[in-house]
């Protein structure tokens, strides 16, 4: 099913400034004996990329940044590193403000004044200017699919795939497909029969709720709605009745301080579940700060995705991102970003190898091979296909973690790639 954008709080945003590691030489002594001077090291073009981000917005600057600070932590160790084969990586990063406005002027700067190679990590809440990104021939990498722009044009990839015909409609004739795997999961590993769907009287959040309790009933569970007002929600009379109806589950489309104030009035109702399920863009390392008053549903906390858990140290992939994020607060979304670069970066070594030149072309090719990405393993294999038909079952993989205090996010399930079920595919207009 989609992944709706969730606000948290507003951080403040930091320009990047990315510059070129100078070469040096040491020279024989009798070099210096000549007149005149040695000719300076020939120095490599750069490799630019654009990242547009939602960084101030209407739902909170902290919302839209994860992808943004992991792609730019990649291409920092990359540059570090030499670069692309002697090419640093010159990133340019634009913030569209939340607005469609905004965006299409992000892309004007972007792509037809810096003439940007590639876009990476595009985190936007309106993607407005999606279509001139696609008629400019402009890849578009590993982006976060927050609106239906990824099943619709060509030329852009989001970082979960497609298997959509993408010529300017989403999905099929409008509309899209999502699996069940996440409610097939909690039903066969924690045995959970009722759930809970918690939104907002609000067009978008009741829409998604819709969408969750058509998955939740196809898998077979007896569905207890719950609906707050936006402006004055009664968190507390919402609890009071799931934990009356014996939810096992809680689902929400609902942003994280209202997430948070659910879970508070969760215990103090007494309602204890199985799992209270949220979704990648809320699974950060700032739980134990957003809910500090809800210490029981807190360690029922339960994340679901398509990437590996940044807290598998374990894993090398992992442990690079680690290192180069230098003990930053840390997020789901960040390795979804880091892994959007390292995509990019595959791309242009595989140009640099078969034509010469890193070109919007050549790496629109690379992304069109129709072979699955992982990143290293920390993505569960992403495809591009141009299906006629939308799928009426799929196999999909599932990556589960669960908050612990004192130890974090703890994945949940075993190996992700392991973690799979075949179920069916639900249609839903955007």
């Amino acid at each position: 099913m989609p992944r709706p954008a969730r606000a948290v709080e507003a951080l403040l945003v930091a320009a990047l400034l990315v510059g070129g590691a100078a070469c040096g030489s040491r020279l024989p002594e009798s070099d210096f004996e000549r007149r005149g001077t040695a000719p300076a090291p020939e120095r490599k073009a750069p490799v630019r990329v654009g990242i547009i981000t939602s960084a101030t917005s209407p739902v909170g600057g902290a919302a839209f940044t994860g992808p943004r600070d992991g792609a730019r932590a990649y291409f920092d160790r990359l540059n570090a590193r030499g670069g692309i084969q002697g090419r640093q990586v010159e990133v340019r990063t634009c913030d569209d403000g939340g607005s469609g406005v905004g965006n299409n002027d992000c892309v004007r700067e972007l792509v037809e004044k810096h003439e940007v190679v590639a876009l990476v990590a595009t985190a936007s809440l309106d993607y407005a200017g999606a279509s001139r990104v696609s008629r400019a021939r402009v890849p578009d990498i590993g982006g976060q699919p927050i609106g239906s722009a990824y099943e619709t044009y060509p030329h852009l990839y989001g970082i979960y795939g497609s298997l959509a015909p993408r010529k300017g409609k989403p999905g099929w004739d409008g509309e899209l497909y999502g699996g069940t795997e996440v409610y097939r999961y909690f039903k066969r590993e924690q045995g959970a029969r009722t759930a809970a769907v918690v939104s907002y009287n609000q067009a978008a959040s009741a829409a998604y709720a819709r969408l969750v309790t058509r998955g939740l009933k196809a898998e077979g569970y007896k569905v207890v709605t719950e609906q707050v007002d936006f402006a004055l929600p009664n968190f507390r009379a919402a609890a009071a009745d799931l934990k009356e109806q014996g939810a096992d589950l809680v689902f929400d489309a609902m942003d994280t301080h209202g997430n948070a104030r659910l879970c508070a009035a969760m215990d103090e109702v007494g309602a204890e579940v199985t799992a209270k399920v949220t979704n990648v863009q809320n699974w950060t390392s700032t739980v134990g700060e957003e809910y500090k008053d809800a210490p029981r549903c807190r360690n029922a906390l339960w994340a679901t995705g398509s990437s590996r858990n940044y807290a598998d140290i374990e894993h090398p992939a992992v442990r690079e991102f680690r290192t180069a994020m230098k003990g930053k607060a840390l997020s789901q979304w960040q390795v979804e970003g880091w892994a959007a670069a390292m995509w990019f970066t595959d791309a242009a070594k595989a140009c640099l190898r078969g034509e010469g030149e890193v070109t919007r072309a050549c790496v629109d090719r690379y992304m069109n091979r129709n072979e699955p990405y992982t990143a290293r393993g920390l993505l569960l294999p992403v495809t591009f296909e141009r299906r006629s038909e939308p799928p009426e079952r799929r196999r999909t993989c599932v990556s589960v973690a669960r908050w612990r205090d004192g130890k974090g996010w703890v994945t949940q399930g075993g190996e992700m790639t392991g973690n799979c079920f075949d179920v069916p595919q639900l249609a839903y207009r955007p």
